[in-house]
């Protein structure tokens, strides 16, 4: 009886059902957060702004040009003036220290801002010795000063060379945006030497800061340019020059950050001989790509199509390219694409910034090869409410990479749009991990997840706008000391950071959906 009751007890246990247990993550998981020089450096309390602000760059003339200021709604423009910046180039210590002391976060993703570390033309200049004669001491220090603080604490970095921002000599958005591309002198990405002198760009910062770096992206979100400079200007995203329905011109940015990418990539792999981290591999050079899972609504004819052909344009266009070297030289889709060896396998990682879900609705046109049908979207219908919160895209998307292009990912940045029926930040992040993790179960090698962003700030031609308030630390842009006042999001992250797992009170609070 007794050899029984004990036999029974086994199985009984055996039966119960188990605890349940945190979300754990790998030791070597990358838990970080994501900020963009030109979006969080402004701003400075006591550090005067001719220093503080890279003043440099294509996005600060945009913002502070007196002939955009007078007409807004040309251009979008939202946003307040540069002051109301979260200042991070004077606070950054403190920033960094929060990261890690009280988030708990083992990794930081910023960026170089072009323009601060070269503020005059390097067209002609040639060899590191003579672009370090004339790059800018205080450019180089205050980033090496960035990277020797992260190395103190234990954070690794997350280098992105280009964050959308180029430098005057290179683009005068203002001039292009008035008197047109066929008279402005300076065109930035509609130039193909802007390919040759930011190849130039990414060689030097990573000799300069290889023994720093290991971790590079070569470019953020490339589509963001075209869509958002040359096609169609909209409230939420208008990058310079602002041109409305330049094709060719789209056409020829796009394909120009290609071509760049590939560039940089050679460049970093040649100048970055130095294994910063330990772990045997001197640089890994990804590129960020703002991916989304697109549905069609099929209300007409095209949405079908069109629903291919725009995510063709997001998840596989810019992949397809530098991973297998198959080039959309027309735009006109993957059944146009063409072999350029040249291009091929220039990734180590994909990154993916991840967002919303977009439906196609209400489209009279296909997209490609002709963008004109764009334009042909009423904002104002809820027929083109294009963007939804759905959590298990982020899984869609890291499985799309894994089974297509077999590669490492990192999460570059994600966090919960402003959009309607949009649940907490904390919900979102929540419900994201969980998804991410069963990418993980099922073959995705995903190495680390960067929440957008560490602190509120200037979004863009937005400003310092509240419904952009992404920040695990709020910012009031209207107090002079810029105090960082953590948020719920913030304090929920730093519990998984710590334990590197989603604990379980967590994710019974905000199951999957």
């Amino acid at each position: 009886m007794r050899r029984a009751f004990w036999i029974g007890c086994l199985v009984l246990a055996a039966c119960a059902p188990s605890s349940p247990q945190p979300l754990a993550f790998p030791k070597s998981f990358l838990f970080g957060a994501s900020i963009a020089g030109f979006q969080v450096d402004m701003g400075c309390p006591t550090i005067p702004a001719s220093k503080c602000d890279d003043q440099g760059s294509d996005w600060y003339q945009w913002i502070t040009d007196p002939r955009i200021l007078a007409n807004p709604q040309a251009v979008n423009f939202l946003g307040g003036p540069p002051s109301t910046g979260p200042g991070f180039y004077e606070l950054y210590p403190q920033d960094l220290a929060r990261a890690k002391n009280e988030l708990h976060l083992n990794a930081v993703r910023l960026s170089l801002e072009w323009s601060r570390i070269f503020p005059t033309s390097t067209v002609g200049v040639t060899g590191y010795d003579h672009l370090r004669a004339i790059a800018s001491p205080d450019g180089l220090a205050f980033y090496h000063a960035i990277f020797a603080k992260m190395k103190a604490l234990g954070l690794t970095p997350l280098v992105t060379v280009n964050h959308y921002t180029l430098p005057l000599w290179i683009h005068d958005g203002v001039d292009c945006h008035f008197n047109g591309l066929d008279k402005c002198a300076k065109k930035g990405w509609v130039d193909p030497a802007t390919v040759t002198e930011i190849a130039k760009y990414a060689g030097f910062v990573a000799r300069e800061f290889g023994g720093e770096v290991d971790l590079w992206a070569t470019e953020n979100e490339p589509l963001a340019l075209p869509l958002s400079g040359y096609l169609e200007p909209t409230a939420t995203r208008t990058n310079p020059p602002g041109l409305s329905f330049q094709s060719a011109a789209a056409k020829e940015v796009t394909l120009n950050l290609i071509e760049a990418h590939a560039a940089m990539y050679d460049a970093i792999k040649a100048n970055d001989t130095v294994d910063a981290d330990g772990d045997g591999v001197a640089a890994k050079v990804g590129l960020v790509l703002s991916m989304t899972d697109v549905k069609s609504a099929g209300q007409k004819p095209d949405d079908d199509t069109a629903q291919k052909n725009i995510s063709y344009l997001y998840n596989q266009l810019y992949l397809d390219a530098t991973v297998d070297g198959m080039l959309d030289e027309n735009l006109a889709g993957p059944s146009t694409e063409k072999l350029h060896p040249e291009l091929a396998h220039r990734m180590d990682y994909v990154g993916i910034n991840y967002y919303t879900q977009i439906t196609v609705a209400g489209l009279s046109g296909s997209i490609l090869p002709d963008f004109s049908s764009l334009l042909t979207l009423d904002p104002t219908s809820p027929a083109t409410n294009l963007s939804q919160y759905d959590a298990k895209g982020i899984y869609d998307m890291a499985m799309f990479v894994t089974n297509r292009y077999h590669l490492p990912i990192i999460i570059t940045e994600n966090s919960v749009q402003a959009i309607p029926d949009a649940p907490t930040q904390s919900q979102g992040l929540v419900q994201y991990l969980q998804w991410l993790h069963k990418a993980m179960d099922d073959g995705a090698d995903v190495q680390g997840y960067f929440w957008w962003t560490l602190m509120d700030n200037y979004e863009w031609n937005h400003g310092m706008a509240p419904e952009d308030d992404f920040g695990l630390y709020k910012v009031d842009p209207n107090d002079p000391k810029k105090t960082r006042t953590i948020r719920q999001v913030g304090k929920d992250y730093a519990r998984i950071a710590q334990g590197h797992a989603v604990p379980v009170d967590l994710l019974s609070k905000y199951p999957m959906q």
